[in-house]
């Protein structure tokens, strides 16, 4: 495609890349309606809202668990490499 900047467009071309846009705008809209869609949609995005998952919160036991079996495996590590 050429680089050209709008403002070096002629008024002819203008026209006719709007005309072009419009005939583009139309296509999605026939494509959607065919696809049972929403063509000022995402093609991905449901009709219906994404319900956003809640964070999950480790407790502080969970975290101390997950943190001494850390330490518990980098002991066994500098145990194996002393030896």
């Amino acid at each position: 495609m050429n680089n050209t900047s709008i403002t070096g467009l002629s008024a002819k071309q203008l026209r006719r890349a709007a005309s072009i846009q419009e005939r583009i705008e139309e296509l999605q809209n026939e494509l959607a309606r065919l696809l049972g869609g929403n063509a000022s949609t995402a093609p991905a995005a449901s009709a219906e809202p994404v319900k956003k998952r809640k964070k999950r919160r480790m407790t502080a036991a969970g975290r101390a668990a997950i943190a001494a079996a850390a330490r518990a495996r980098w002991a066994r590590e500098r145990a194996e490499k002393k030896k």
